[in-house]
């Protein structure tokens, strides 16, 4: 194996809702063998399994799951030190079984990037990150969002194109293809939008503030097109 294969690499895909985050992080999973660390997955199985009551306690708070899932449900952000405490542990236990990971949808809140970076430097090196920032036109976020669609089975998610308009089935694993429900509603999508504005965007200047190189893509691209051009930068 190659010292460049063998290297700590660490991901962070980062843009607005519906500009391909996941589909990219998958294409890079598999090109470059990293796992893919998906915050919502992780947020979703953890509102599937939660106990009814149950509770975390983080910093002397307790923030109960059920809080957690309506604000999910509503297209607000869950509390940052309720998703900081899920992901820091998660990217210490992969850091620990040796795998490079792409983060889709973590860091989200300036909070959590001011308590996951040091963690991700520390454990991968400022020189091992890159950060790839998606740009998508808020018109075509909630176009996007509008038409997406995921598979039942394992969550892929399916970008709207003529090509596919039509699909039944996840052409990834078979599964039937559903649309969230709620989740991308038009009303849920421009709150979710709000809260990318006003709370996700503003980690672009602390990236840059921590040396982590921070590379533009344009987001409304082809997915082919995206792909090509975050891999020039990889």
């Amino acid at each position: 194996m190659s010292k460049k294969a063998d290297q700590k690499r660490l991901v962070i895909l980062l843009g607005p809702p519906g500009s391909g985050k996941g589909t990219q992080a998958e294409l890079l999973s598999e090109r470059f063998n990293l796992y893919y660390f998906e915050t919502s997955r992780i947020l979703e199985e953890k509102f599937r399994t939660g106990k009814k009551g149950e509770s975390i306690r983080v910093d002397g708070k307790d923030y109960k799951i059920s809080d957690e899932k309506k604000n999910w449900e509503t297209g607000k952000l869950c509390s940052p030190p309720f998703v900081t405490y899920l992901v820091a542990r998660k990217i210490r236990e992969l850091h620990q079984e040796g795998k490079n990971i792409i983060l889709s949808g973590s860091p989200r809140t300036l909070y959590e990037g001011k308590k996951i970076v040091p963690i991700l430097k520390e454990l991968f090196g400022v020189n091992n990150i890159k950060v790839f920032f998606l740009e998508l036109t808020p018109e075509q976020t909630i176009w996007r969002n509008t038409h997406r669609r995921i598979c039942e089975l394992m969550r892929h998610p399916i970008l709207y194109s003529k090509e596919n308009a039509k699909l039944k089935k996840c052409p990834l694993d078979g599964s039937k293809l559903l649309k969230r429900k709620g989740l991308d509603d038009p009303e849920t999508i421009k709150v979710r939008l709000k809260e990318y504005k006003e709370r996700t965007y503003p980690l672009i200047q602390y990236f840059t503030k921590e040396r982590l190189l921070v590379i533009k893509i344009n987001g409304e691209q082809s997915v082919e097109d995206v792909f090509r051009d975050i891999l020039k930068s990889m």
